[in-house]
Order: structure tokens, then C-alpha cells, then sequence
């Protein structure tokens, strides 16, 4: 394996603020020789997440922070090129946590096979058929309990787990409002996806638009960004209404906490339930979401963009855009 070079982004510090490239460091090594047991996946597409924000910060979340000097946590699509594991050939088309970096030798125990002649392209197992498509399928229909004819906002409803939020809304019978910040999102969640209507929070008056589009109050709040945003939605929510937290990308950059939501104490008159979730807990039912939104994806029911990023060694500052909202729909790195 010594004549294999890898290519690694290694976390070197930890970010105040944004990300830069000065907390990585981008550099290359002879790949690992492979043991019984383990394979070499050479890494395809790269999956850039809010959540690799979180895991560059010392303190622990629902996962332990990326060490200094480890290689940067990611969830990829890959290529089996080499196995010494008989659970995977030569050839097979995978998934995992393997990084920022042209290869990864794996044990096999946190790598799952995709299907060996997908009849998607590879990227639907980073968007619709992966985590994303999970999270949205899982957090809408059992955190937020949605029903048909009940009102669903969504903010960053043009990104990866929004904009399929709202879709999946649509086909349970809900009223759907995205919140989204150009015009250009706006756009494409309501004349592509199907959104009933959507408010720019960047030009227009949030709260003001958001009476205007829930005149019954709202009863799902799907939460990715929180702030000044999850404040304008507490104060029209209805009785029993859900706030299912999604994310809360609005603090990811922070330095130290913001202040609570000032309309928090709406909640007890209302009898409202604000839960959070992580998509992890509802691997046991992939499967369950996997059949619904694979069909739904067949039918032409389900629609992804993907922002696509060409190069491995554009990754850090590419992640920023998920948080100055330059992306529509999922971030990908093409390898």
C-alpha cells in the first residue's frame, strides 16, 4: 500500500467562529497496509453536514469531537478496491464514516454495502437514501406527528433535510411554508418541490409574513436554524403544536450561547412539545424510512438538488456555505 498516496485534511485547532484552513492541515500519506478483516475504500463523494461544525468543537455532542491531528469525520460513498473482509468484494459500493481523504482502511463494522447496481445515481445515498432523507422522514412523521390539513413550517427549507421535509409534508396533506434566504430558494421550493409558499427571511418582514402564511396558526415547527426564526414560530403556534429541533445552525459559529427564545412561554398555554432528536436513534428503522422514501423517489414524488464542490482539497472553506447560506440542497464534495 506504500505506493497508494492519500490525501488527508487532519483537524490541527479548533475553530472560533467559522471554520477556516487554518484549522486543518492538508497533507498526504502512504496508505496503511490492510490486516484480516479490514478493506480499503477509496472515498467517492463526501458528505458536508452542519453537524461537521459540531464535531470540530472540544465538547462532546452525540458524538466524541474529532481529536487534534485525527483525520476529519465525514459520511461518504466509496469504492471497495481492496478486501481482506469476505462481507465485502472487491467492487462494492459503500457507505460510513471515512472521512475527509482520498482513502480509508476500515474494519468493516461501521461500513454498510449499497446496492451493487443502484439504479440512482451514487449521490441519492448522501441525500434521499442516507442520513438526510432519515432524518427528514423520521423527525416529520414521529417527532412532529404530522397530520393532514395542519399547518408545517420549515426553516433552511432549501436545504438537504428541509427541502425534503416540506415534500414529505406535502404528500401527508399538510399546508407547507418554507422559510429560505434569496429569492432563488424561494423560487425552487415552491415552483419545483411544491411548498404552498415561502418567505424570504433576508428581505422580508419574517414575522409579519408568517400570519400572513398561516392565518390557523401553526402546528409543526421543523427547526434548523433556530434563533430569531424559532422565535417568530413560537409565537403563533397552536394548541398541542410540535417544534421538533432539527438543528440550530443560527449558534453552531457562536463563541458562547445565545439567549433563549423571548416567546419560549407561549409553549405552556398552548401545552406545545419542543424535542429534540438525532437520526442515529432511528437506525434500527432505516429500512421502514429507506421503502417509503425509495418509493416515494421512484414515483417522482421526492426531489433532491445537489451543490456540488469538486475537489477534496476545497472541503473546509465549501463547509461555510452551509452557514452563509450560499448552498441549495445538499453539499457534496466530489472527491
Amino acid at each position: 500500500m506504500a505506493n497508494i498516496a492519500n490525501r488527508q485534511w487532519r483537524l490541527i485547532s479548533r475553530p472560533q467562529g467559522s471554520l477556516t484552513e487554518a484549522n486543518f492541515e492538508f497533507s498526504t500519506h502512504p496508505v496503511d497496509e490492510l490486516h484480516t478483516g479490514e478493506v480499503l475504500v477509496k472515498n467517492d463523494l463526501i458528505s458536508l453536514d452542519p453537524s461537521s461544525r459540531i464535531w470540530t468543537n472540544a465538547q462532546e455532542s452525540y458524538m466524541p469531537p474529532v481529536a487534534i491531528g485525527d483525520v476529519m469525520r465525514s459520511i461518504n460513498v466509496g469504492t471497495v478496491v481492496k478486501s481482506l473482509n469476505p462481507k465485502f468484494d472487491q467492487g462494492a459500493l459503500v457507505t460510513g464514516l471515512t472521512g475527509w481523504q482520498d482513502y480509508a482502511v476500515m474494519n468493516g463494522d461501521n461500513l454498510s454495502k449499497l446496492p451493487p447496481t443502484p439504479s440512482f445515481e451514487k449521490e441519492v445515498y448522501l441525500t434521499v437514501l442516507s442520513h438526510i432523507g432519515l432524518t427528514a422522514y423520521f423527525g416529520l412523521l414521529d417527532v412532529g406527528g404530522a397530520k393532514s390539513g395542519e399547518t408545517l413550517v420549515v426553516s433552511a427549507a432549501a436545504g438537504a433535510v428541509g427541502s425534503l421535509v416540506g415534500q414529505i409534508g406535502r404528500l401527508r396533506g399538510m399546508r407547507v411554508v418554507g422559510i429560505a434566504g434569496s429569492d432563488e430558494k424561494c423560487a425552487w421550493i415552491t415552483q419545483s418541490l411544491g411548498f404552498d409558499t415561502a418567505i424570504n427571511y433576508k428581505t422580508q418582514n419574517l414575522m409579519q409574513e408568517l400570519r400572513k402564511a398561516c392565518p390557523r396558526g401553526i402546528d409543526v415547527d421543523f427547526e434548523n436554524v433556530g434563533g430569531d426564526i424559532l422565535n417568530c414560530a413560537l409565537a403563533l403556534i397552536n394548541q398541542k403544536a410540535r417544534i421538533v429541533l432539527c438543528g440550530y445552525i443560527s449558534g453552531y459559529n457562536l463563541n458562547k450561547p445565545e439567549h433563549g427564545p423571548a416567546n419560549i412561554a407561549n409553549m405552556v398555554g398552548k401545552r406545545a412539545r419542543m424535542e429534540g432528536f438525532i437520526v442515529t436513534d432511528y437506525l434500527p428503522r432505516a429500512s421502514q424510512g429507506y421503502a417509503a422514501l425509495g418509493k416515494w423517489l421512484a414515483e417522482g414524488s421526492l426531489k433532491y438538488a445537489v451543490d456540488w464542490v469538486d475537489g477534496l482539497e476545497k472541503a473546509p472553506v465549501a463547509l461555510n456555505r452551509l452557514f452563509n447560506g450560499a448552498n441549495i440542497g445538499k453539499l457534496i464534495v466530489r472527491v
